[in-house]
């Protein structure tokens, strides 16, 4: 059993919009803070074998400069990696996907010995997302799909590096549970869509659609 609504309540989300190196961009950041120390944490986040285990496997060369590649996902470069060190850890990546280029920032901030606050920034091109892909689904595409991986994270640090394999989690989607978890990220990520400023019916569309990607269910069930 998946505690779904303490998971979403774990997580803040916020969008922004900012320029990036001349360009006008779309911030997505979320953060959770996990009850397990620093050291652990970016072990769980950094070493091919588990990541493997809560997220998707992995392989390349994991290490700055180095590139890296997610089985059926994106790939790209990791272009900084600074293990923990007075409380604070961070790496940034490329994230390329379908011929696209987005950027990745993990930063990991220790809260006492026994807890670590993880911030993931997602950064994107306004002009690079495909025409109408925004206004059609919103930040939940992505972020829905980040939110799925901070869950994958909590369930594997709560189970002493353990919890549900990458084709368990992808099963449990179609759960009435699963559901239940991608309709309150879709929701959430509509939320914070409107707190952005977008209109509030707007962010709502977006957010049913997302859902209905994500479940294969219809926007309003």
């Amino acid at each position: 059993m998946v505690d779904v609504q303490g998971q979403l309540a774990a997580v803040t989300r916020e969008i922004a919009d900012e320029e990036t190196d001349g360009y006008a961009a779309r911030v997505q950041t979320l953060a959770q803070t996990y009850p397990s120390p620093i050291d652990d944490v970016w072990d769980a986040v950094t070493t091919a074998s588990r990541i493997a285990r809560w997220f998707q496997p992995i392989s390349g060369d994991l290490r700055a400069g180095g590139r890296y590649q997610i089985e059926n996902n994106a790939g790209g470069e990791i272009q900084e990696c600074a293990p923990p060190k007075d409380g604070a850890a961070h790496y940034k990546a490329t994230w390329e996907y379908g011929g696209g280029v987005t950027w990745l920032t993990v930063r990991l901030t220790a809260e006492g010995a026994e807890a670590t606050r993880l911030e993931l920034e997602h950064v994107a091109r306004t002009d690079d997302v495909p025409p109408g892909f925004w206004e059609t689904y919103g930040p939940g595409a992505t972020g829905v799909g980040w939110d799925g991986g901070l869950l994958g994270l909590s369930l594997h640090l709560a189970g002493g590096g353990a919890g549900p394999s990458p084709a368990e989690a992808e099963a449990w989607a179609f759960t009435d549970e699963g559901r239940a978890f991608y309709r309150g990220a879709a929701d959430a990520w509509g939320a914070a869509h409107a707190a952005s400023g977008a209109d509030p019916a707007d962010a709502a569309r977006a957010a049913g659609n997302t859902y209905a990607f994500y479940t294969g269910q219809t926007a309003d069930e």
